[in-house]
């Protein structure tokens, strides 16, 4: 690596306030730190979140559930109230990385990371969620622009993630094997207000599937989901799968969730 200072604050006010000077934040540290050992980035200060205790944990609003940014993968997938309101999101949690990346890795860092194969941003775009920072709430559907883009200005912390309860939901992956991300993933949500369908892992970012959310819509029925096509052309490819497969893979990924959901 090479020299840079390290800051361990223990409230909110004075993260912010490093983080306004131009402190890198620390989360879970998973693709921060490989990255600096790659020399891919170099921050010449760190802010470790860790110790802000008002950054995790998870509490209920209402039918909403909210999650702290700071709160590992692992307590999110075990948390009691996770499982009983959007248990979805704790099967999506149980399902990222290893036990060493769940052990270490937050929704906060993911979220702000935004890889384009992550799996919380499928969670939160297709549970219409809210991402709440220090300055402001953001709908799912501003926060994502694209490949590790994302709607935060410098020094803007997200704080906590805002998931109201749905009818119906359920993901599904079909994993990258070696380093366990989604080649293609598939986030079925179904509310009121109809069906949400987000997608991850096969473009420059997580997007909402808005065919699949009129058809299921209509029918929420993997038949419906069969009858939806993806066009190649809108997603990637690469040596682990083409474009086309991958387009093949949101179909099928697509019908498992609506029957996981449906039970």
């Amino acid at each position: 690596m090479y020299a840079f200072t390290f800051e361990r604050p223990t409230t909110q006010a004075d993260a912010v306030a490093l983080a306004k000077a131009g402190g890198k934040p620390l989360a879970g540290g998973q693709t921060l730190l490989a990255s600096m050992k790659l020399r891919l980035a170099s921050p010449e200060q760190l802010v470790d979140l860790s110790a802000v205790k008002e950054l995790a944990g998870v509490r209920t609003e209402g039918d909403s559930v909210v999650i702290g940014a700071m709160t590992r993968h692992r307590d999110v997938a075990h948390n009691a109230a996770v499982r009983a309101m959007i248990p979805a999101l704790a099967t999506l949690a149980e399902g990222i990385g290893d036990k060493q990346v769940r052990a270490m890795g937050t929704i906060g860092g993911s979220l702000a990371n935004n890889d384009p194969a992550a799996d919380y941003p499928a969670a939160v775009l297709g549970l219409n969620a809210t991402v709440i920072t220090t300055e402001r709430e953001i709908a799912a559907d501003d926060y994502f622009q694209g490949m590790f883009a994302t709607a935060l200005n410098d020094g803007e912390l997200i704080t906590a993630v805002r998931f109201p309860k749905p009818q119906r939901a359920a993901y599904m992956k079909f994993k990258q094997p070696a380093s366990l991300f989604a080649m293609i993933g598939v986030f079925v949500a179904q509310t009121g207000q109809g069906v949400r369908v987000a997608v991850t892992g096969g473009g420059n970012g997580v997007f909402r599937h808005t065919r699949l959310e009129e058809a299921l819509t209509r029918s929420f029925t993997p038949e419906a989901a069969a009858g939806v096509k993806t066009d190649p052309s809108e997603l990637n490819g690469d040596l682990h799968g083409s474009a086309e497969y991958r387009a093949h893979l949101v179909g099928v990924m697509a019908q498992r969730a609506v029957a996981k959901a449906l039970g």
